[in-house]
């Protein structure tokens, strides 16, 4: 096998964790993805097999991607998610549906993103979270990153659950965190994050390991 596949990642495993099982289950060392799913995150993660297939992930890195996310508001987390150390916020006043379209709405388009601490974003030649898991304090830069579309889906406070379509290098959790902080109650943290797609594969596409190893099987018997 020598091509792109759309594993779904289920909750826990990390992205490497995924990789390393489709090594085991074909054999094939040169495998590679496209875009790290955190380990609490679901959904869509490109993959490819084969030395031919990794040369065409940097192709997928760049296509528009599509999320599912919950964010919890009036709490910050360390991580930014559910897995980080929770500080919860005194709101002085909760957020109308107004302000919270107004809100989300003035994150279309072109803006600067700081990604959050706990990122694979190199720093010194190494990934933030590294530098973070150690408890040191490291700078990151603002990034301009394009947000092409956000639809509200459902706000009952603290809960906020949005659809963003983004290119390259948006980070959710960071988004998460921003909404809060334009929304004055101090910031946010992504209780649920889900790939739905990137690019043309959407999770109507995605295999699970399951699904890939009994094709794999049966191909390759």
């Amino acid at each position: 096998m020598n091509d792109i596949v759309a594993i779904y990642k289920e909750k826990g495993p990390t992205s490497h964790d995924i990789i390393y099982r489709l090594r085991k289950i074909t054999g094939v060392k040169r495998i590679g993805h496209a875009g790290t799913l955190d380990p609490l995150a679901e959904g869509v993660l490109i993959v490819g097999v084969g030395r031919d297939a990794t040369k065409k992930l940097g192709i997928e890195v760049q296509k528009e991607k599509e999320y599912l996310t919950t964010i919890m508001l009036g709490v910050t987390s360390s991580t930014d998610d559910e897995e980080g150390e929770k500080t919860s916020i005194a709101v002085k006043s909760i957020p109308t549906q107004k302000e919270v379209e107004e809100a989300v709405k003035s994150f279309v388009g072109k803006i600067k993103q700081v990604p959050p601490i706990f990122s694979a974003v190199k720093v010194q030649g190494k990934e933030a979270y590294k530098f973070a898991r150690k408890g040191r304090t490291v700078e990151l830069e603002a990034r301009e990153v394009e947000i092409k579309k956000i639809e509200i889906i459902d706000y009952q406070w603290p809960l906020l659950t949005i659809k963003v379509v983004s290119g390259p290098g948006v980070y959710i959790r960071a988004l998460g965190k921003d909404i809060g902080k334009k929304l004055g109650v101090g910031g946010g943290y992504l209780k649920y994050l889900k790939r739905t797609r990137v690019g043309e594969y959407s999770c109507d596409h995605a295999l699970t390991l399951g699904q890939f190893e009994k094709l794999y099987l049966k191909i390759n018997v």
